[in-house]
C-alpha cells in the first residue's frame, strides 16, 4: 500500500475515534442536566409545600389569638354577673355569652381543621423530602460515574493525539493539507473506503477503470463526486 495513503487511513481512524470521544464528553453536561430535572422538580414542589405550611402556621396562630381574645371576652362577661340588677339584663348577658361561646366553638373547629390540613401537608413534605434525597443521590452517583468516565476518555484522547502527532509528522505536508481541508468540509470524514465500486462517503458509483486503480492502493485517488480520498480494503473470508 502507498505509504502516504496508509498514513491518511490511519489519520482518519484516529480522528474518527477522537471525534466520537469528544462528542461523548460534550454530551455529559446534557446528561447531568437531564438527570437534575427531577431534582429541580422535587425541590420546587417541596418549596411550595413549605410555603403552604407557613401559611397554615400563620392561619393557626391567627385563630389561636382570636380564640384567646374570645376566652378573655367570655371571662369578662361572666365577671359582670354580680353586677346584674334585673332578670332582663341577666338574660341579655347570657345571650351574649352564648353567642361568644358559639364563635369560640367555631374557631376551635377551624383550628382543628387547620391542624388536620397541616398534618396531611407534613406527610406530603416528608414524601417530597424523600423524593428529593433519592433524586439528589441519583444525580450525585451519575456525576461521579461521568467524572470517572470523562477522565478515562480524556486520557484516551491524549493517547490518540500523541499517536496522531506521530502520523502527521510522517505525512507529506501537501497530502496532510488536502486531508485537513476535506476533513473540515465533510465534518470529520475525509477518507472513505470503496466497496463494490461505491464510495462509502457519498454512496456514488466509482468508474470501473478508476476502481481498478483504487483497488491497488498504490496511489492517492479522490472520489469524482465528493472528492474524498479513497482506498480499498480486501474483504476477509
Amino acid at each position: 500500500m502507498n505509504k502516504q495513503l496508509e498514513y491518511l487511513i490511519e489519520l482518519q481512524e484516529i480522528d474518527s475515534k477522537c471525534l466520537a470521544l469528544s462528542r461523548v464528553i460534550e454530551d455529559f453536561p446534557r446528561k447531568i442536566e437531564e438527570a437534575e430535572s427531577p431534582l429541580h422538580e422535587s425541590q420546587k414542589v417541596l418549596n411550595t409545600r413549605k410555603q403552604e405550611s407557613d401559611t397554615f402556621e400563620k392561619r393557626k396562630r391567627h385563630k389561636e389569638q382570636a380564640l384567646e381574645d374570645l376566652n378573655e371576652k367570655i371571662n369578662r362577661l361572666k365577671a359582670r354577673t354580680g353586677e346584674i340588677k334585673t332578670n332582663k339584663e341577666y338574660q341579655a348577658l347570657l345571650k351574649e355569652i352564648e353567642t361568644v361561646e358559639h364563635d369560640r366553638s367555631s374557631i376551635e373547629d377551624d383550628i382543628l381543621a387547620v391542624m388536620e390540613d397541616s398534618d396531611a401537608l407534613w406527610k406530603q413534605m416528608k414524601t417530597e423530602e424523600q423524593n428529593l434525597r433519592a433524586a439528589s443521590e441519583t444525580v450525585e452517583a451519575l456525576k461521579k460515574r461521568i467524572e470517572t468516565e470523562k477522565a478515562e476518555l480524556e486520557k484516551e484522547l491524549v493517547t490518540l493525539k500523541k499517536l496522531r502527532a506521530g502520523v502527521v509528522e510522517a505525512t507529506d505536508s501537501d497530502v496532510y493539507d488536502q486531508y485537513i481541508m476535506l476533513l473540515e468540509i465533510y465534518h470529520g470524514h475525509a477518507v472513505s473506503e470503496v466497496r463494490e465500486e461505491i464510495c462509502q462517503g457519498c454512496n456514488m458509483n466509482i468508474p470501473p477503470q478508476l476502481f481498478v486503480e483504487i483497488k491497488k492502493n498504490e496511489d492517492i485517488y479522490h472520489c469524482p463526486q465528493c472528492r474524498r480520498i479513497l482506498y480499498y480494503r480486501e474483504s476477509t473470508p
